[in-house]
């Protein structure tokens, strides 16, 4: 038996709604543990200069970005729609020809009121 090039694959099966939803959440941890560690720097470390600017501003800017993270999921891969049934091959023989004459069917009905 033949398979079809469009045949279902497995591996082209979008990521279940948990594995995704794990993922995001771990994205989010991260960048939330990144931006505490900011914080932190910002506070205790000394003397202040410009790099203290650095970790306020990252401290400040991080959340906006690991809620926008979070909440877009994974719409950058494009799924196609995949069919359940196997493309059938064409068959090797060629159709029967169709008659040149349409069949009609006339169908005629009698007047009941002439007929008394």
């Amino acid at each position: 038996m033949k398979r079809s090039r469009d045949a279902a694959s497995v591996t082209s099966l979008p990521q279940s709604p948990k594995v995704e939803a794990d993922s995001r959440t771990r994205r989010y941890l991260i960048s939330m543990s990144i931006r505490m560690v900011c914080f932190a720097l910002t506070l205790f470390v000394t003397p202040y200069g410009w790099y203290t600017w650095v970790f306020a501003i990252a401290a400040a800017v991080l959340p906006y970005i690991a809620v926008v993270g979070a909440n877009a999921g994974s719409d950058s891969t494009v799924s196609r729609a995949e069919t359940p049934q196997q493309a059938l091959d064409a068959p090797l023989e060629a159709p029967p020809a169709q008659p040149s004459e349409p069949t009609v069917i006339r169908i005629t009905e009698a007047d009941r009121n002439r007929e008394s």
